[in-house]
């Protein structure tokens, strides 16, 4: 044996966890947690406009009354009682019987990322091919690449995936003599583009994958949380056939409970309870049975409306303070809902390589980088605007734009060559090329 290791154990590790690699951005943001930084990084809801004093006697009454029953294992599929919710849940977007939706379909799941990996663990051998847009969900990426899936992603516009684009990926990947097994997309608020696709363009969508014999995978983590208008038809809602969908708790009531599900026809159900009871052997009955206590006994859907307000309120702090304060050749999406805003910077500059002198401003965001699987995304990043508020959210702007003006006059001063070379040229510019010179401030609309 040559060279030495820190890792006594590299040699027995299975093949799949060689690609089980740390952020190398993972320290920078233990320093983003600090008070003084403005952190536009993280997408945690804002579980303090919850009642919390009367979620915590709900919590408190649950374990005195039933505490036999939830403090217990359960099914692996999870309780009926929360299935039932689920379903109620999901009909807000069109997800109901008319489409043949019932309780039997669903399988709880802890949070939606458990969902996604137990789809990966039915569906994905090692060199199977995804496609997923892109930019796409980290989570996603993280589970895709344990399975040791090949991510092909498929180009965005201010409309979400582009539906042409998507018949070439799928062309390209028949070509090389492959078969997609499924498309990963998060059509409605998505993360981290900030963009949502039309009704035309989800019908148009779903017929290329009926054509194509294509499973759809439908996430929406963000779907009730719309600023300016009812709920929009989930994928789903519009075909019997064809899509799976995974849901979470996470936005809509707590992240901490850990409680998502997923949407299965009968036979792909049964292996997803089977992978799921070799993970975990049940979810979480407790979890399960606050959930359910607190969407049968409290005024949810008011608690919604609460949420999109407050979150609305950030949404157009970030779009104000961006139109304020961006440098000329900056663009981003204006999200219509959701907690996230997709920054495009100005050619030449390298989110990635950026990020330290944000940090060494106090201001924290997710480089591009993070949401490709391929290695693009460097003229990208990411804001949340979720959790802080909305003068913290100004400020963070504030500094953010400071910092890319700094890199701006590095560029002028030491030309293109150096470290500027590794700015990504060729990933789609999501929502056109919008600059601060020409946006509009953004009011509610």
């Amino acid at each position: 044996m040559t060279g030495t290791t820190l890792d006594d154990y590299t040699d027995r590790y299975a093949q799949r966890a060689r690609g089980m690699n740390a952020s190398e951005i993972r320290a920078l943001f233990a320093v983003a947690s600090r008070p003084e930084v403005v952190s536009l990084a993280g997408g945690s809801p804002y579980v303090s406009a919850l009642p919390l004093d009367a979620v915590g006697d709900m919590l408190g009454e649950l374990v005195a009354r039933h505490g036999a029953s939830t403090l217990q294992y359960c099914i692996g599929q999870g309780d009926l009682a929360l299935r039932e919710v689920i379903c109620e849940v999901m009909s807000l977007e069109g997800i109901d019987a008319s489409v043949g939706v019932s309780p039997d379909d669903v399988v709880v799941s802890v949070g939606a990322q458990q969902a996604l990996d137990l789809v990966a663990r039915v569906f994905l051998d090692p060199g199977d091919v995804v496609l997923a847009e892109g930019p796409t969900y980290v989570g996603a990426l993280g589970v895709f690449q344990a399975a040791q899936a090949d991510v092909v992603h498929v180009p965005m516009d201010d409309e979400g995936l582009i539906p042409e684009a998507l018949q070439e990926a799928l062309r390209e990947v028949s070509d090389s003599g492959r078969r997609a097994k499924f498309l990963y997309t998060v059509p409605t608020y998505h993360n981290p583009g900030g963009v949502t696709l039309p009704g035309p363009r989800r019908e148009w969508i779903l017929e290329i994958c009926r054509r194509a014999g294509l499973l759809v995978l439908e996430d929406n983590p963000y779907g009730l949380l719309g600023f300016d208008a009812d709920p929009l038809p989930a994928l789903r809602s519009m075909v019997r056939d064809g899509v799976i969908y995974l849901g979470t708790f996470s936005k809509t009531f707590s992240s901490g409970v850990r409680m998502g599900w997923v949407l299965a026809p009968h036979a792909v159900r049964e292996k997803l309870v089977i992978a799921s009871e070799a993970q975990i052997l049940c979810p979480s009955m407790l979890s399960q049975s606050a959930v359910t206590t607190y969407f049968q006994t409290m005024p949810w859907q008011e608690q919604l409306k609460t949420f999109r307000t407050l979150y609305a309120e950030r949404r157009d702090a970030a779009l104000a303070a961006l139109h304020d304060f961006m440098p000329a050749g900056t663009a981003w999406t204006h999200p219509a809902g959701g907690f996230y805003v997709w920054v495009t910077l100005p050619e030449g500059l390298d989110s990635k390589a950026m990020l330290p002198r944000a940090i060494h401003n106090r201001v924290a965001y997710v480089p591009g980088t993070g949401f490709y699987g391929d290695g693009g995304g460097r003229q990208h990043l990411r804001l949340s605007y979720c959790f802080p508020p909305p003068e913290r959210i100004r400020d963070g702007v504030r500094r953010l734009a400071t910092v890319i003006g700094e890199e701006l006059e590095l560029r002028t001063a030491f030309g293109a060559s150096g470290p500027f070379e590794a700015a990504e040229q060729s990933v789609p510019v999501i929502d056109g090329p919008r600059s601060a010179a020409d946006t509009p401030p953004q009011g509610l609309a």
